[in-house]
């Protein structure tokens, strides 16, 4: 395999489940706080392992899965999965699309008006419509973008926490050796996993470019890690600051402010602000390819104005809803549809899923 097919079918869907993931699942770091470091250091680390692992295996399964049936948009894949009941998939994913669509216009709000004191609506609104601009590029232009940004974005995390050891190591390495609290960590990693895991359907199409099982067992395995690995770095340069900063709305400007460099400051916030665009984009273009095969399946073409039109009004949704604010957008509304997600897409994929891959072996098809 050349080094361009192994980044296009081995590495490209982790890339593209971990741009999105990054925003709806802790980009700001509020995230991590959430549902991570509030059950202690360790805690935190344990459930992390619980979400990385929950992710690489629901990766395989739904890869192998649409990539045997030839089902690259999620309303085909559940119809599959679940027959009728693929609507109540797309009834809770809308709800959610437009929850993350608010978090990212949320937090790109707070993180202009703390960085660099502007207006919160400037920031909700610049973040839309750079989001628009990407989803009209289509899903190649996509694919580029979120392969070439994950390398910028893991350098960023990677300075981040390399810089936060040598100015905190010792706090960090103090905070570890508090003992994990007890009872919960491995609920919240299932539930952390839960949420984010439904937004690997609507992103499954570069999973195209697998052509075995062999490929699919490889991709959807290191998805877990590729989506997790620069939460582990950002984590662990929280943990330093651990408690304090759980009350922190944007914990990624208290670290940044911390370390004192008002260049890095800036340069880490482009970075996250252009993940967070990824992020925006990878929904928009998911529920656009949904509408895309609808048409195909009666022997259509999509005309040119659905795609900006419905980006367009889901963009206006996400920013109204952002006036909720961040905290209480992530505290309050990912935790209902945690136990939906759980119960339409993870159960049934590794049980009525992983029975059906199973069954078929080893064939290609």
């Amino acid at each position: 395999m050349s080094r361009l097919g192994f980044l296009r079918r081995i590495l490209l869907p982790g890339f593209v489940f971990q741009s999105v993931v990054i925003a709806g699942g802790y980009g700001t770091g509020r995230e991590l706080a959430e549902f991570f470091l509030m059950e202690g250091p360790i805690g935190g680390l344990l459930a992390m392992g619980i979400s990385t692992l929950l992710w690489s295996l629901v990766c395989i399964v739904t890869y192998d899965l649409a990539r045997r049936a030839g089902t690259f948009d999620y309303r085909t894949f559940f119809k599959g999965l679940l027959g009728p009941g693929w609507v109540v998939y797309e009834v809770a994913y809308l709800v959610f699309m437009l929850l993350i669509l608010a978090v990212i216009a949320a937090a790109s709000g707070a993180l202009l008006e703390e960085t660099f004191r502007l207006p919160y609506w400037i920031g909700v609104v610049g973040i839309m419509a750079a989001v628009g601009a990407l989803v009209l590029g289509g899903s190649k232009i996509i694919e580029r973008v979120m392969a070439g940004w994950s390398v910028v974005l893991y350098a960023a995390y990677l300075i981040l926490f390399f810089w936060c050891f040598h100015r905190f190591g010792d706090q960090i390495l103090s905070a570890l050796k508090t003992p994990a609290s007890t009872g919960s960590w491995g609920i919240a990693g299932v539930r952390y996993a839960a949420y984010n895991i439904a937004l690997i359907p609507p992103l499954l199409f570069p999973v195209r470019h697998l052509r075995s099982r062999r490929e699919t067992l490889w991709a959807g395995g290191l998805a877990g890690p590729i989506a997790m690995i620069p939460g582990l770095l950002f984590y662990l340069a929280m943990v330093g600051q651990y408690p304090g900063i759980l009350d922190r709305p944007v914990p990624a400007n208290f670290l940044l402010e911390l370390l004192g460099s008002r260049g890095f400051q800036i340069a880490f916030q482009v970075v996250l602000f252009g993940t967070l665009i990824e992020t925006g984009a990878g929904l928009i273009h998911g529920m656009n390819e949904r509408v895309a095969h609808v048409f195909q399946e009666r022997k259509r073409k999509m005309p040119r104005l659905v795609r900006p039109t419905l980006a367009v009004g889901l963009l206006l949704s996400g920013t109204l809803l952002a006036g909720v604010g961040l905290v209480d957008l992530i505290a309050r509304g990912y935790g209902t549809l945690t136990y939906v997600f759980l119960v339409v897409y993870v159960l049934p994929v590794l049980t009525l899923g992983l029975w059906r891959i199973t069954r078929l072996g080893g064939s290609p098809s």
